[in-house]
């Protein structure tokens, strides 16, 4: 379970348990793309092997491992462990058998032992999301509203981005459709009194959790990470603790860049989770591998589509059976 809940779940509720078979199927949907450039192509280097050609499929597994961004480092390593593999067994060793030592070393490195997300504080929770401008960020928090509403949380939405034009109104619409509260002020206003303004509230409201959207921002814009920095100090102010989560958007279809932007905005801000969109819009899904191989900090959430319910908690083997799954 991605949350410690301090109450029993009303059995009446969707969340991901009752609804996981639709999110498989979506998933593997999802990742559909990807497989074609990357497991299917895999399947088809091995298909056959007798193990004479052996050091050419080697070389070629190194090239789609990199073409389908799972990072040189990342192929260097698999690639030599599934070397010293076939060398364990004197090159006697069948293409299924290559096949089923891939999916055993993505599953090692997509599977970490994450903690339960620290969002049952009193007298509510503070989530904090930051990203740069077009990875899905304002559509992620009301996915992640809907998917804690459904745990029977109190959600309320704080629109801090009052830099870009229509992001309050575009908020506004995502979190009506998700049936949350919404604090907003005037665009081009101090996005640090729209917080204060929130959480005030928000004790009064008998908010569970407060989700907090900022303005889409680069290292190179000073301007607004000492924004950031300002929100920061407000939220502070009202619980020191918080904000007990934040949250960097990714858009998967930036490929290595995503790994950049996870690298810049840890060095300014205190990371606790990542969450990965557009999975279906793109072939280099390996992202993921990457990511989990490279950065230590845990992948919480992943999202295949711009449906209410296309966002889930990651869970490695659910990723890796879909993506190493076969075709109908």
């Amino acid at each position: 379970m991605f949350w410690n809940k301090t109450k029993e779940k009303d059995q009446s509720v969707k969340t991901e348990e009752n609804t996981s078979q639709g999110w498989l199927s979506r998933l593997a949907g999802g990742l559909k793309k990807t497989r074609s450039s990357f497991t299917d192509k895999i399947k088809n280097l091995f298909t056959g092997n007798d193990g004479n050609d052996l050091d050419d499929q080697l070389e070629e597994l190194e090239e789609i491992l990199i073409r389908a961004d799972v990072g040189v480092e990342a192929t260097m390593e698999i690639v030599a462990d599934v070397t010293k593999m076939a060398e364990d067994t004197e090159g006697n060793v069948s293409g299924e058998q290559i096949l089923e030592w891939l999916q055993e070393l993505v599953s090692k490195r997509v599977a970490k032992n994450y903690q339960p997300l620290n969002l049952d504080n009193k007298p509510y929770s503070v989530l904090l999301i930051v990203g740069v401008n077009g990875v899905g960020k304002t559509t992620t928090i009301a996915k992640l509203a809907s998917i804690f509403t459904a745990y029977g949380k109190k959600i309320m939405l704080v629109a801090g981005d009052t830099f870009r034009a229509g992001a309050i109104e575009q908020l506004t619409v995502w979190a009506d459709r998700a049936g949350v509260d919404i604090v907003k002020g005037k665009a081009g206003g101090d996005p640090s009194a729209v917080v204060f303004e929130g959480l005030s509230k928000a004790k009064s409201n008998n908010t569970d959790l407060v989700i907090i959207d900022t303005a889409g921002r680069l290292h190179t814009q000073i301007n607004l990470m000492e924004e950031l920095k300002k929100i920061k100090r407000v939220i502070q102010k009202h619980s020191p603790d918080a904000p007990h989560e934040t949250f960097l958007i990714l858009d998967a279809t930036t490929g290595q860049n995503a790994i950049t932007q996870a690298e810049v905005f840890s060095r300014d801000v205190d990371l606790s989770g990542l969450c990965m969109t557009k999975l279906d819009g793109t072939a280099k899904g390996g992202i993921i591998i990457n990511i989990c191989s490279k950065l230590d900090i845990p992948l919480r959430f992943i999202g295949v589509g711009e449906q209410m319910d296309d966002l889930r908690p990651f869970k490695a083997d659910e990723f890796v059976d879909a993506l190493f799954q076969q075709e109908q």
